[in-house]
C-alpha cells in the first residue's frame, strides 16, 4: 500500500480572522504540488486583495469568483468597482456566475407558491454543516469559475471559501462542470475551521 503525507491546518474558529493565513497555507501548497492556479470567493473585494497581495511574485495566477448582481441588494454589486479594476489591469480574473448550490432552486425553495427544499440544495447544506461553510464555498466557486471558462477540468486548482467573510478553508480541487457535478473531487483539504 502506498500514501503520502500532507500537514492539513485547523483554525481555532471560523471566520476573516484566517484569511492570511489562509492565503499563505493556500500559496505553500499550490507551489508543492505545482499547481497554476488559486481560486478564491470574495464578495466585496477584501479577501481578493489580500490573496492578491501574499500572491505577488509567486507565478500564480488568481481567478476570483464573485456575488452575482443583485445577491444582496436589488442593482448593486457589492465587489469593490475599484478593486475589480486593479485586480484585472494586475492580471487577475473576476467571475461572476449565479450559484452553482443555489440560484433558481433557492428561488422555488422560497416561493410560498411551490415551496420545499431542492436536491441541490440539500448537497449544499450536506457539505456546509457536515464538513466546512468554506468548502461548500470552494466548492461553488470552483463549478462557477469552469462553468464560465475561467478554468479548466483537467488540471487541479487550490480551491478557497470562508464562513460568511473572510477566508478560512483552503482545498485541492480537481473541478467539473456545475452540469458534471459528480465529477469533481475535493481531492486534499490544506485548512478548514475544527469547530463550526
Amino acid at each position: 500500500m502506498s500514501f503520502i503525507a500532507k500537514t492539513c491546518y485547523y483554525f481555532d474558529k471560523p471566520g476573516p480572522v484566517n484569511t492570511k493565513d489562509a492565503a499563505h497555507f493556500a500559496i505553500e501548497r499550490a507551489k508543492e504540488l505545482r499547481l497554476k492556479t488559486i481560486i478564491v470567493a470574495s464578495s466585496s473585494g477584501g479577501t481578493a486583495q489580500v490573496f492578491f497581495d501574499a500572491m505577488k511574485g509567486t507565478g500564480l495566477s488568481l481567478v476570483v469568483v464573485t456575488h452575482v448582481m443583485g445577491f444582496a441588494k436589488a442593482g448593486e454589486w457589492e465587489f469593490s468597482e475599484q478593486t475589480a479594476q486593479v485586480l484585472r489591469n494586475q492580471g487577475a480574473k473576476i467571475v461572476t456566475g449565479t450559484h452553482a448550490l443555489s440560484g433558481l432552486e433557492r428561488a422555488l425553495s422560497k416561493s410560498p407558491k411551490v415551496g420545499g427544499a431542492s436536491r441541490t440544495e440539500a448537497i449544499a447544506e450536506a457539505l456546509r454543516r457536515v464538513i466546512a461553510v468554506g468548502l461548500k464555498v470552494a466548492v461553488e466557486c470552483v463549478l462557477i469559475a469552469a462553468d464560465q471558462g475561467a478554468v479548466g477540468i483537467d488540471e487541479e486548482v487550490i480551491a478557497v471559501g470562508g464562513t460568511a467573510s473572510g477566508a478560512d478553508t483552503v482545498c485541492v480541487i480537481r473541478p467539473a462542470y456545475t452540469a458534471s457535478f459528480f465529477d469533481l473531487q475535493v481531492r486534499e483539504i490544506v485548512a478548514m475551521p475544527r469547530v463550526r
